[in-house]
């Protein structure tokens, strides 16, 4: 039977109706601080944790509960004849439930302006401490950190008196879990503050669930979505559905790849996606002209795909899109009359995400997992070193041309290695990914763009080890070339442009994306 429970939250929801359910189970409780004041007002009865220890709490209530008879009271195993014999010479009560949360430090480094100061005092050392206590001694514990979990155990409590071994066992895992959670939040925080470059030597990652999903990439697959516990701005996580079926996994993938690819663009962009894979680009002075480059640059490939786009979403633009079966759309913003078209189709699905072409920041990470391990590198925010470029070739490229080569570079990024990517006016009008050679990706994107290749620049993620991806280019009437270079075999290539008449530019910046 339960005795006595402790009590120290910083979330108030729910405390006095479940501290009320406690006294009237004759459940003595025991707080600290500013939980006690609140229950004292609410006419409940109290020992403060002080009276428990005989030591007032100091450090301006850094240190209340770091005591023998408190930690002892939660630890002691009940079933141990030398722990009970120890509690009753030290004078030690048990504690039966511990009802605890943390500091707010979460909220409080999302504050605007907040001072490192303020951030280090709402560091909670005392109560993980106690959670952490009681979960592990869960077999005679019950320990509760989430609010959401009073209404269960005080019902378990008022059938038999106390609650299941499998309750306890389960809301102990949820006490590591978050306390886990929190002590990464903090790690990270110090991560930020650092002023070194270096990487940690472990490294601690917290994310939230943000909802379950109906399966993986495939069916038999399980999975969820989360996100990081401190919400980044312009990230997928932070958009609100306005329509359409539940995101899947593949839809939430490919969003991502959507988006990331949107954030190179200032100028009005529209990004079609197909298996994280960009399958249409276009940038113009008017959405509905973007819109129009990026479907026609494949009309085929679009089908069922993604779509981004970096301005609101008119009626002009939504009509435009409305025959064509997209899984998804994602937007700063809709018009009213936009939403009105769009929501029509029952099963698109419609995500605002206002900050949506808001750039990555330098300094973000980018985690990979592999199998047993996790690769982490910086985000790749570059297009070209210092906004520069070398020309190579004898004929220098056009300044409408050198808009193009911006452009395919900005989409090249995106594209799975080996990329090559064909643009003509601010359009992708032929893309070729991942395959295990050069030649054969830019043979996939000259097919691509049939016609439309004549005139169009080529942008490729990496260097030309031989001159045939040119001869290729060239052949299909391409007029300029953007590519790292730094192969042993460049001058090939530029002997192949020089002939040709071809431009090219070196980045001296390679982007392969795996």
């Amino acid at each position: 039977m339960m005795k006595r429970a402790l009590i120290s939250v910083s979330d108030k929801n729910g405390l006095i109706e479940l501290a009320t359910e406690l006294n009237n189970l004759g459940i003595e409780i025991i707080s600290t601080g500013g939980t006690a004041n609140v229950l004292v007002r609410a006419g409940l009865p109290v020992i403060n944790v002080s009276e428990i220890t005989n030591y007032p709490e100091c450090l301006d209530g850094r240190v209340k509960t770091l005591h023998p008879k408190i930690h002892g009271g939660i630890l002691a195993i009940r079933d141990n004849e030398q722990h009970m014999k120890t509690l009753k010479q030290l004078e030690i009560t048990p504690i039966d439930l511990v009802i605890i949360n943390l500091y707010p430090f979460k909220a409080t480094v999302q504050k605007s302006g907040v001072t490192q100061e303020e951030c280090i005092e709402n560091i909670d050392i005392g109560g993980p401490s106690m959670l952490r206590a009681a979960a592990k001694n869960h077999n005679d514990v019950t320990v509760l950190v989430d609010p959401a979990d009073y209404a269960h155990v005080l019902s378990e409590i008022k059938s038999s008196g106390n609650t299941t071994h499998d309750t306890r066992f389960k809301l102990a895992k949820k006490v590591f879990e978050h306390t886990a959670a929190y002590d990464a939040l903090i790690a990270n925080y110090f991560l930020t503050q650092s002023q070194s470059a270096e990487l940690p030597n472990n490294l601690t990652v917290t994310y939230e669930r943000v909802s379950g999903l109906r399966y993986g990439e495939n069916p038999h697959q399980n999975a969820s979505f989360y996100r990081e516990a401190l919400p980044k701005v312009g990230s997928l996580t932070e958009a609100k559905q306005l329509g359409g079926k539940e995101l899947s996994y593949n839809n939430i993938a490919d969003t991502d790849a959507a988006i990331a690819l949107l954030k190179e663009f200032t100028e009005p962009t529209v990004v079609a996606v197909k298996h994280a894979n960009p399958c249409g680009v276009g940038s113009a002075v008017e959405l509905l002209d973007a819109w129009t480059k990026a479907f026609e640059a494949d009309k085929i490939s679009i089908f069922g795909g993604i779509v981004a786009l970096n301005r609101p979403v008119t009626r002009a633009v939504a009509e435009a899109m409305k025959d064509v079966f997209l899984e998804v759309i994602i937007a700063p913003d809709y018009d009213e009359d936009a939403l009105t078209v769009l929501t029509a189709k029952k099963n698109l699905r419609l995500l605002r995400l206002p900050s949506v072409a808001e750039p990555i920041k330098k300094g973000e990470l980018m985690l990979k997992q592999v199998f047993g391990g996790l690769l982490v590198q910086d985000q790749d925010t570059d297009v070209l070193p210092q906004n520069q470029y070398q020309v190579v070739t004898e004929v220098p490229p056009t300044t409408a041309a050198e808009a193009d080569l911006l452009f395919a570079m900005k989409v090249v990024k995106h594209v799975k290695s080996n990329a090559i990517v064909l643009v003509k006016n601010l359009q992708t009008v032929g893309i070729g990914p991942g395959q295990p050679n050069r030649i054969t990706s830019a043979g996939i994107a000259i097919k691509n763009a049939g016609e439309k290749a004549q005139g169009s620049v080529l942008g490729s993620d990496a260097f030309f080890p031989f001159a045939d991806t040119v001869e290729a280019a060239a052949a299909a009437g391409i007029s300029a070339i953007i590519q790292p270079g730094g192969s042993l075999r460049d001058q090939e290539s530029i002997d192949a442009c020089n002939r040709a008449k071809i431009p090219m530019v070196f980045t001296g910046m390679r982007h392969f994306r795996h």
